[in-house]
This record gives C-alpha cells, structure tokens and sequence, in this order.
C-alpha cells in the first residue's frame, strides 16, 4: 500500500471515530477522498478538501468536520495535521515516511509499476482493423499507437488482454480490389481498360499490378476475366495484408489474432440472422430482412440481409461480435474512427438482441488526426500526391515520436500533429524532453561509476529533504496508482503526461542537486533517487511504446 493510500483509508477512519464519538453526525454516503499535493510546501506535503465536499452529507461547517477528522486522525506516517481556509486539511509527514518510500521502490526494482493480477475476466482490444485495400495513412497509425499502448496500460494494471485485428476480406471492397488491379494491369500492358469509378486510384495499386507482370508478365491475358480478377484478388489481397503486417510491425504493434471476416460466410453469418428471426429481434420486409434495431435505441431499423441475398456489413459485424462474446471476454473494447459514431448504436442492439449484456462492449471513437509543417495544413503525400501514409510519418519524425504524439492527447480529441515540432532536438519536444532525461540518468551512472559512488538504501535515504529531491520522490511514488487509473479509464494518454511530469521532476532535481563531489551518504542516496527516476521513465515509456536511450 502506497502511502497515499494509507492516508486516505487513515482519513476514513478518522471520519468513523469521529462520527463514533459524537462529533459528526452519522449521514450519507460519503464523497470520495482526494489528495492533492500543495504548490506551497509551506501547506503540508498532501491536503484534502474533504469536509468541503462531505458538508452536505453530516450538515455542519466544513471547518468544523476538518476539526473532528483532525483530532482523530492518527498514522506512522503522520507529523501533524492543520485545518486551513475555508476547511482545507494539509498534511505534514514525517522525514522518514519520505525516506521509507523510496526505499519501497527501490525494492520493487524494475517491475515496480506493474500491478497485481487482476480478478477479472479476459478483456480483448480490437483495433486498427483496416481494410486489406491499401496503405495504413496516419489516422490508422494513431489508431494503433493508442491501441497497442491500451492493451500494455491493461496488462500493466494486471488484466488479462488479447489483441486482436478483423481483417476485413470478404465484400464488395475485395471485388473493387481486384477490379482496380485489373484495370492497371491492363493499361501497363497497353490493353484497353475502364477504370471504376469507385476504385482504388492509389499509387500502391499501380505498384501490385507492375509487381504481377515483373513476375509472371502478361499470361493473365489468356485467362478469362473472371478467373484473372480471381486470382488477382488473392495476390493483392496477400500482398496488401503482408504489408499492413510490416508496416504494423515497424511501427511496434502486433496482434495475438488476426481474425478473418471470410470465416464468418456463410455459416455464422446465417446463423445470427436465424436466430435474430427467431427471437422476434429482426423480421422480413420487401425480400430483406432487418434488426429491429429500434427497440434498443437506434434511430431506424437496419437491413442485415439484402433483397438479393446478400449481407450487408452489419450482419458480418454482428456475427463477429457474437464469436467475440462467444469466446468469453468480459469487457470487449473497439477503437474505432470517429466516421463510426452512428454505428455503435446498431451493434450494440444486435449484441442486445441476441440475448448478451451491450455494456460489456465499450466503443472508444478516435477523433481525426491534422497534420502541420512550417505552420501549414498538410494534406496530400509528397511522394504520391494522395494521403500521407504511417510508413511516411515513421520516416518522416521516427517511431518514438509518431507513438508519443499520437498518445499526448486523449483520442476523442482532435490532433494536430506538429512535423517539425516533432523532429526538434530541444526540450519543447516533449518525447525528445522525456528521453533526454532517461539518457542523462544513464550518463549519471557512467560518472558515478568512475567515481566509486554506489547506490545504498539505508539511513542515508533521511538526507533526501531538498524540495526537488522530495517533489521527485512523490511524483515516483504516485506511478501505480497513475497506472491504475488510466486503465480505468481507458487512457493511455495519463501516462503520456505523467512521463513528461516525471521527466520534469527529475530535471528540476538535476539542475539543483550534484552526486560527483558530495558527501559520500548524500552522494550514495541521490544516486539511489536517481536509479528509480530512470527506472520508472523507462517503465512508463514501454508502456507507450516508446525507447529509452541511453544515449543522445
């Protein structure tokens, strides 16, 4: 138990004997207690506004609730308690709690940050999940930076996670696939071709046709048109997969699964509409057949299967989703694009429809991503003339930055990604900032090394009273209880701040506090402070995907 923890469970009982005694009245539930560290040192080491907010529940002043709470309060970790403002309670602990602290983290090691298993059932994370038509383009990349770093943030917290990938494979768009591939395939062999309209116009597509006749040239021509657009979509489909693959991969996100759409036709697909007739939750109109999808919130009701015969996406949605409940996750978690936002409300109501519990779903929306050089909106790919590609970011800025910037921000909020901003070496760059700490950690220890000053964890820890020094502790000490929360929240962007947060305490203490030429049990306990600093960017940084050189 952190010592944050500590206090507040020590509040609450304080609140108890308090109410035990006559002081407080007994009353309602009780608001949550937060801690907040005060920006003057002066005001305690933590300070709550508890009896502000519990003064509705027990009816009397909140300096009078803060006096109760104070005279029973009672801890090892407590120096003394003031009653301040309007009903303010600062905290004061004592010089060893600090000590006795760092002294846990150091224990902990490199594992410190991670959270004990968690009683709770599989969660699965489905993100990305473009089609297999094409290039990933930046909004996908930060699809997958956010998803990648959600899965790590969960299993961080002690969830058990899957990740998976729908490849989208089945339906019109794989037909447009090879049609599209066709069409280039015959105008580089000078053959008359009509080009769809609705095609994929990509420069990539020009590619996979150039690629076939590098291979295998023009013997495609002697094959029917239905057997060529056959095996064409298979080869671009391969093809465009393996690439989406790499280019994942380079970007540091893989998958446990990547779950086909084509295995869902037809059986599964006809199975879930059957069972949807059967249950009344759909119902036959002009040929077609439709979720009464209004019954559970939608605006209208939705066709799952065409007059034709033919399912609509939405049907393939819904067999997925039934396979993933089928598979016994407890919390099911999507990322989706922020164009999907009508969407969520008509799979939900099949899972609903189908007997399975909707909340067990949750649909994170990822607002889009703008991208800026020299002030200016980027819009278009120098290199293609069409949509900037995540493979040209990766080259463009690198990996670590592509993932932090991507993260800085929460995902239902738009991005504007700054490119230069991004590539600068200056502290204004909040990875380059972040990094640039880690790598003096590591120049630290090669000084320290030279010198002979090794890390000690005994009494010598008691000397660490600078503000900085402290400030730097608290920040090390609150990373679980960060981690918790924003895998309670479904935020991988907490850690984003916190590691910039953590970055910035460590500067301030290195910009004021020397090892090489101190006292030897000061000189050991800073270096000690200074183990756990790093160890913790780095932990914080792998939980986003991002390195920690040891070198700039």
């Amino acid at each position: 138990m952190d010592i944050k923890q500590q206090i507040e469970q020590a509040l609450i009982h304080a609140v108890e004997a308090a109410v035990a005694a006559g002081q407080l009245p007994e009353g309602g539930a009780l608001p949550p207690v937060f801690l907040e560290e005060p920006p003057d040192k002066e005001l305690g080491d933590f300070a709550t506004n508890f009896a502000m907010q519990s003064a509705r529940v027990f009816r009397q002043p909140p300096q009078k609730i803060a006096a109760a709470i104070k005279e029973h309060l009672t801890g090892d970790w407590l120096d003394h308690a003031e009653v301040a403002g309007p009903g303010f309670l600062n905290l004061y602990l004592k010089k060893s709690v600090i000590a006795d602290t760092l002294r846990a983290v150091l224990s902990a090691g490199e594992n410190y940050g991670q959270l004990p298993p968690q009683d709770a059932p599989r969660v699965q994370v489905e993100y990305v999940s473009a089609n297999p038509t094409g290039p990933l383009h930046v909004g996908h990349g930060r699809g997958a930076a956010v998803g990648s770093a959600l899965v790590t943030l969960l299993r961080t917290a002690g969830y058990a996670v899957d990740s998976e990938y729908y490849v989208n494979d089945a339906g019109n768009q794989m037909n447009l696939l090879a049609v599209s591939v066709n069409a280039r395939y015959l105008e580089l062999l000078g053959k008359a071709a009509v080009f769809p309209e609705n095609g994929y116009h990509g420069a990539d597509i020009v590619d996979t046709a150039q690629r076939i006749i590098d291979r295998d040239g023009d013997k495609y021509l002697l094959l029917s048109e239905e057997e060529r657009l056959q095996i064409f979509q298979d080869l671009a489909y391969r093809e465009k997969l393996a690439a989406l693959e790499e280019d994942l991969a380079d970007f540091g996100v893989t998958f446990d699964r990547w779950f086909s759409e084509r295995t869902l036709h037809p059986e599964a697909v006809r199975r879930v509409v059957d069972v949807l007739l059967e249950r009344g939750s759909a119902y036959e109109k002009d040929g077609a057949v439709w979720l009464r999808s209004t019954d559970y919130g939608d605006d209208k009701d939705r066709v799952i299967f065409r007059d034709n015969g033919v399912p609509t996406y939405l049907a393939a949605d819904i067999a997925y989703h039934d396979d993933k409940y089928a598979r016994g996750y407890g919390r099911m978690i999507n990322i989706w694009g922020a164009d999907h936002h009508g969407y969520v409300a008509r799979v939900k109501a099949s899972m609903a429809a189908l007997g399975h519990d909707p909340t067990q779903l949750t649909v994170l929306l990822l607002q889009m991503v703008s991208l800026y050089r020299d002030g200016e909106l980027v819009k278009l790919s120098k290199r293609t003339g069409e949509t900037v590609t995540l493979r040209e970011l990766m080259e463009e800025v690198g990996v670590d930055a592509a993932r932090y910037f991507f993260l800085m921000r929460s995902l239902d909020s738009q991005l504007d990604f700054d490119l230069d901003l991004a590539k600068r070496k200056s502290n204004e760059n909040p990875v380059y900032y972040i990094q640039y700490a880690h790598a003096r950690i590591a120049s630290i220890f090669r000084q320290a090394d030279e010198a002979g000053i090794a890390v000690k964890d005994g009494e010598e820890l008691e000397l660490l009273t600078d503000e900085t020094e402290i400030a730097l502790i608290k920040k090390i000490a609150s990373y679980p209880e960060e981690i918790a929360r924003a895998a309670a929240d479904f935020a991988p962007q907490r850690i984003a701040r916190y590691s910039h947060e953590l970055a910035g305490a460590f500067h301030s203490f290195y910009n004021k506090c020397r090892i090489v030429g101190q006292e030897p049990a000061l000189a050991s306990a800073r270096l000690a402070l200074v183990l756990t600093a790093g160890r913790v960017i780095r932990h914080s940084l792998s939980v986003l995907g991002v390195s920690a050189p040891e070198k700039m």
